[in-house]
């Protein structure tokens, strides 16, 4: 498989990464054989996270062997020196290994301060001081915030979600990354399970040269269709144009990404599927969102309070409790079309 340079790193690394969040919902036995299948395919890179549950652990059981020959990317999501530094002896404990090759800031709220001796950042330079990492980055879903790490030349990396959905404004992330030599990975190419068409959102990725996207992988079968689509890359003819058009005409720009900034929701609201769940119920295999249970998770929406809380936090300025709203109404035409009538119950 083709490899790239990481911007600066100077790793080089396949320009297919393994997204390894999915392999939580698998044996160890079985994401082992996932794992190393990537690898023999001809995968190098692979991103984990701390709070993955146990996906560091699959990793590591996996590649114990390998160590060198891989590339691996974690990320956590500590506030302080101390913390990152504490949560990295975890990480390493689980790859077992002594180092991690890209330490990554997992979505702060606001960028760290350089100055600050006790900050997140002070633990990222201190681990990469005493060995334990090799290069730091950050990961976002703040355009703001992407474009001041960026400048701000702290990081070596940068972890941003990009797909045939991202706008314009998003789009040029991949220049200004460029221009400052920053690696640039690519989170949720098929936008949290939104675009079900890999090849069209494979071939949109693939035309910028220093995007790496990180597909999230549980299946082998889904690794050897990336793989194919790695070694004969589909060029973006008009027919595929046309269709990412289409794509984007029917998600609009107002869409739930499901990043997850919105939770906790104080009435327990699954907002980043609730949200979405328009979309997912014709997008996905519908019968899994008719259960009893999502039924219940839907009628939530009916305890929303408008406290605002999810719509201040919301990186995309959603007006996240009228598309909660949105969703419920039409989570119950779609339900009683299919014969399923759901007791819309009042507060």
């Amino acid at each position: 498989m083709r490899r790239v340079f990481l911007g600066k790193t100077g790793l080089k690394v396949s320009r297919t990464g393994f997204g390894a969040l999915p392999i939580q919902r698998v044996s160890i036995q079985t994401a082992s054989k996932i794992l190393n299948f990537a690898y023999d395919s001809g995968i190098n890179f692979f991103d984990t996270a701390r709070g993955y549950s146990d996906s560091e652990k699959k990793i590591g059981f996996a590649f114990k062997n390998k160590r060198h020959n891989i590339i691996i990317a974690t990320k956590m999501s500590g506030k302080t020196k101390k913390e990152i530094l504490d949560l990295l002896c975890i990480s390493l404990k689980q790859l077992k290994t002594d180092y991690v090759d890209i330490l990554q800031l997992h979505n702060p709220e606001t960028l760290p301060d350089p100055s600050d001796e006790n900050s997140s950042y002070a633990g990222l330079k201190e681990a990469q001081k005493k060995g334990m990492v090799r290069f730091i980055g950050i990961t976002t879903h703040k355009l703001q915030d992407a474009k001041k790490s960026i400048k701000s030349c702290m990081f070596d990396t940068l972890q941003y979600p990009l797909s045939l959905l991202s706008s314009d404004k998003e789009l040029r992330i991949i220049d200004l990354c460029q221009k400052y030599n920053i690696g640039l990975i690519a989170m949720k190419p098929l936008c949290g399970g939104l675009l079900t068409d890999i090849n069209l959102a494979f071939s949109f990725l693939w035309q910028f040269e220093n995007v790496i996207p990180i597909w999230g992988i549980q299946r082998i079968k889904e690794i050897k269709q990336i793989v194919e689509l790695s070694e004969n890359p589909p060029e973006i003819s008009a027919d595929l144009k046309k269709r990412i058009r289409q794509e984007r005409k029917e998600l609009g720009s107002s869409f739930c990404r499901g990043c997850g900034y919105c939770l906790p929701c104080p009435a327990e609201i699954p907002i980043s599927m609730a949200a979405r769940m328009k979309f997912l119920l014709r997008r996905s295999p519908y019968k899994n969102f008719l259960t009893p249970q999502w039924q219940e998770n839907m009628l939530k929406i009916r305890n929303c309070t408008n406290c605002g809380s999810c719509k201040s936090k919301c990186p995309y300025n959603l007006d996240t409790p009228i598309i909660l709203k949105d969703m419920l109404d039409d989570y119950i035409e779609f339900a009683r079309n299919k014969g399923i009538i759901i007791n819309r119950r009042e507060k």
